[in-house]
């Protein structure tokens, strides 16, 4: 059988790891992008202005990983979105849609106990590698 490659990519334009994680990983095609909050890369700290800043803020952190791997939002085919309150559900998507705009990823939405450092969304997805064509 043959070995599937496994890579990290890295960029020091999203958030450095706080744990034991990875930025993302990419095995064959695939990109695991971890969790983004709303976290400024400059500060470390969760941008002000609430759910909405919070969750253009992590969407560019994950376009910086993105871009370390050669890919864009086009290439991301899977999004988890994690809340820490459900009624914002519409407030992100009002967000989300500026960086998804057509051929959107598919997604699931939780409302969860708690994000890390008290954040108000987190956003996690899959991507593929490479150029996709649609059909």
């Amino acid at each position: 059988m043959a070995t599937i490659r496994r890579q990290f990519p890295y960029t020091p334009k999203a958030p450095v790891r706080q744990g034991i994680y990875s930025q993302a990983v990419v095995v064959d095609r695939t990109m695991y992008i971890s969790g983004q909050l709303g976290l400024d890369v400059a500060s470390g700290q969760l941008v002000d202005g609430g759910v909405q800043a919070q969750a253009k803020q992590a969407l560019i952190n994950m376009g910086e990983i993105l871009k370390a791997a050669g890919c864009n939002y086009g290439n991301v085919v899977k999004t988890t979105v994690l809340l820490a309150d459900i009624q914002d559900f519409n407030s992100v998507n009002e967000v989300y849609k500026t960086f998804f705009s057509s051929n959107f990823p598919a997604r699931a939405a939780y409302q969860v106990a708690a994000l890390p450092r008290g954040g108000l969304v987190e956003i996690e997805a899959v991507a593929v590698l490479g150029p996709l064509s649609d059909s």
